[in-house]
C-alpha cells in the first residue's frame, strides 16, 4: 500500500528504498552518461556503501529514534532530483518518506498535474487489477484520486478491495460498474473501446490523477431515510461541498465536480438543479449515471451519488501554477418536429410520466416509428434554494426517453419523473451524423489548447453514452488533437455536463445554461495547467 504523507520509516523500508532508488537508478545511469556525470556516479556509488554502513550501525537505535544518516543529506539536490524523477510511483512513494529534504525534492518534481491510466479486458479480475495497477504505478505520480470502472461481470466489492489495497485508503477511490470503457491497453499500448455485450462485460480501466496545488475529496449524497427526506439529503450534499471548498480555498464553490450517480430519475434531476443553483458559473460539473458504485468516503448510510470535489488550495506551496478544468459536450441528438406544452402530468411507479400535451405553433409531421431512439428535451424553469438560502428561478434542460405516444401526439409516456404542467419540450432523435458534426465542432475547441505557450494540457476524461457511434469515435478527439495526453473514458447510462467550452453552432446549449442531464452524448473534460 502506498502512503503519501511524511512519516517515520523503518530500517528495512529505508534500506529497501535506498537499494531500489540508488543502486537501480544510479547504476542504470552508467548506460546513459547524459543522465549523470562520471564524477557524480562515482561519488554516488561511494555514498551507497557509506549509507549502508550507517544503517547497520544505527540498526539498534532505529526503533526509538528515527534519525536518518547525515550522509543522505550530502547528496547534491540536483543529482537527487535527477535520480528521483525517474522512479516509479511505488519507489517514489518510498523516497517521499525518507526525509524532509527528500520530501521537498519530491514535491519539486511533481509540481504539475498528471494523469496515468490503463485498461485491461483480462477475464480474471485479480489479474486485470494487477495489470492496470502495475502499468499506472510504473509512472512517476503521487495519486490524489483514483477512478476504477469495472465490467458488470466482475464483483464491484472485490474490485474495490483489491484496488484500495494496491493504492491507499488515504486517497479518494471511486469504483463504478460501467457500460463500457475507453482507454489504453496496459500491455499493447493501443487505445480501445470496450462496449457492453449482451452477456455483460469483463474489463476494467483505472485512472489516477495528481493535481498539485489542489485538494481532492469524495463527498457522498446519502439515500433518504424516514426522518430525513431526499430534499434534505441533497441540501446536505451541497452544503458539505460548500464547507469543504470554503475551508480549503476560502471560496464557496469548488473548481470542479466529477459526479457518479445511480440512475434514480428524481434524485438525479433534483441534484443537478440544486448544484446549478449553488455553484458559481466557473465551477465545471461532469459525470454520468452508472449501474452502481463504491467509494472510500466514510458513510453510515447507502448513497445515491458521490462527487469528486476539486478545490484550489489557498496555501499551496510556492512555485505551483494554476490548474483549470474545461468541459465540452458533443451532442448526438437532433431536434425534430414542433414544440409542445404540457397540460397535465401523471407520474407512474416513480419512474415514468404520462404527459397530456398540446402543440405550439404550426403542425409539423414527425416520424415516431423508432421510439427507442427518441427523447423529449424538456426546458424546466423552477424556483430553487438550499437550506435557508434565498430562492431564485433556475432554467435547465433535461432529456427523457419516449416510451409511447398517442396517434396524433396528444400524449407522451416518457421515462423518469420531474416534468411539470406548463413545461415545454421538443422531440429529439438520436443521429450519428449530428454526433460526428458536434464532435468536429468540439474538436476545434480542444485543438486550441495544443501548442499554447501559456497553458499545457495535463489529461482528460470522457463520459460517453453507451449507445454512441463508432468504436473509436469519441476517443479520436483526444488522439488527433492532443497527441501524447493521457486520457480515459467510461460509457454511461446518462451524462452530466456544465462547462465552459461551447461551439458557436450549439445555440441550443446556450439557451439554458446549467447542469444538463443528457442522453446519447459525450462529455469531454480537459485539465490544463499554467506554470
Amino acid at each position: 500500500m502506498l502512503t503519501w504523507h511524511f512519516c517515520p520509516t523503518t530500517h528495512t523500508q529505508l534500506l529497501a528504498s535506498l537499494n531500489s532508488i540508488i543502486y537501480g537508478i544510479i547504476y542504470g545511469g552508467l548506460t546513459n552518461p547524459k543522465l549523470l556525470s562520471y564524477h557524480q556516479i562515482n561519488d554516488s556509488v561511494a555514498l551507497i556503501h557509506s549509507i549502508r554502513q550507517s544503517f547497520l550501525r544505527l540498526y539498534t537505535t532505529m526503533i526509538t529514534k528515527m534519525a536518518l544518516p547525515t550522509t543522505i543529506e550530502k547528496l547534491d539536490i540536483d543529482v537527487l532530483q535527477n535520480i528521483l524523477a525517474r522512479l516509479s510511483a511505488v519507489d517514489f512513494a518510498s523516497a517521499d518518506c525518507v526525509s524532509r529534504s527528500w520530501n521537498h525534492v519530491c514535491s519539486r518534481i511533481l509540481c504539475r498535474p498528471k494523469f496515468a491510466s490503463a485498461c485491461s479486458n483480462n477475464p480474471s479480475l485479480l489479474v486485470a487489477i494487477e495489470e492496470v495497477a502495475n502499468e499506472v504505478l510504473s509512472k512517476l505520480i503521487r495519486p490524489q484520486f483514483a477512478i476504477l470502472s469495472v465490467g458488470s461481470l466482475f464483483s464491484m466489492q472485490e474490485a474495490f478491495q483489491l484496488i484500495t489495497t494496491k493504492l491507499s485508503s488515504k486517497i479518494p477511490v471511486i469504483v463504478n460498474w460501467s457500460s463500457g470503457f475507453i482507454g489504453r491497453d496496459a500491455f499493447y499500448e493501443e487505445f480501445k473501446k470496450i462496449p457492453k455485450l449482451e452477456s455483460g462485460i469483463r474489463g476494467i480501466v483505472l485512472t489516477v490523477g495528481c493535481v498539485p496545488g489542489m485538494k481532492v475529496k469524495s463527498i457522498s449524497l446519502q439515500k433518504q431515510v424516514e426522518e430525513h427526506p431526499q430534499d434534505f439529503m441533497i441540501d446536505k450534499f451541497v452544503t458539505d461541498i460548500w464547507e469543504f471548498s470554503t475551508s480549503i480555498s476560502g471560496r464557496q464553490s469548488p473548481a470542479a465536480l466529477m459526479i457518479f450517480s445511480r440512475e434514480h430519475p428524481h434524485v438525479g434531476i433534483n441534484t443537478v438543479e440544486k448544484l446549478d443553483y449553488a455553484m458559481s458559473p466557473e465551477t465545471v460539473v461532469v459525470g454520468g449515471f452508472c449501474y452502481d458504485f463504491r467509494h472510500t468516503a466514510t458513510e453510515e448510510l447507502a448513497c445515491d451519488a458521490v462527487a469528486l470535489v476539486f478545490v484550489a488550495d489557498r496555501n499551496k506551496p510556492p512555485g505551483i501554477g494554476e490548474t483549470k478544468f474545461h468541459a465540452a459536450l458533443s451532442s448526438g441528438l437532433s431536434p425534430v418536429g414542433p414544440t409542445y406544452r404540457v397540460d397535465s402530468v401523471t407520474e407512474k411507479y416513480g419512474c415514468m410520466a404520462h404527459l397530456i400535451v398540446h402543440r405550439e405553433g404550426p403542425f409539423e409531421a414527425t416520424e415516431m416509428e423508432e421510439l427507442s431512439t427518441m427523447y423529449i428535451g424538456v426546458t424546466k424553469r423552477r424556483k430553487c434554494s438550499v437550506g435557508q438560502e434565498k430562492e431564485k428561478w433556475m432554467t435547465s434542460l433535461a432529456f427523457h426517453r419516449i416510451l409511447s405516444t398517442g396517434t396524433d401526439n396528444e400524449y407522451f409516456l416518457v421515462e423518469d419523473v420531474g416534468v411539470k404542467t406548463g413545461d415545454t419540450f421538443q422531440c429529439y432523435l438520436t443521429d450519428s451524423n449530428t454526433a460526428r458534426s458536434s464532435t468536429d465542432s468540439v474538436s476545434n475547441l480542444v485543438r486550441s489548447f495544443n501548442g499554447s505557450d501559456k497553458w499545457e494540457v495535463s489529461g482528460g476524461l470522457i463520459f460517453a453514452s453507451m449507445h454512441r457511434g463508432q468504436p473509436n469515435g469519441d476517443s479520436s478527439l483526444f488522439l488527433e488533437n492532443l497527441p501524447g495526453v493521457t486520457f480515459a473514458g467510461t460509457m454511461c447510462l446518462g451524462e452530466m455536463w456544465r462547462g465552459d467550452l461551447i461551439p458557436q453552432e450549439s445555440q441550443e446549449q446556450k439557451s439554458a445554461q446549467g447542469c444538463f442531464l443528457h442522453r446519447y452524448n459525450a462529455v469531454y473534460l480537459v485539465m490544463s495547467y499554467a506554470p
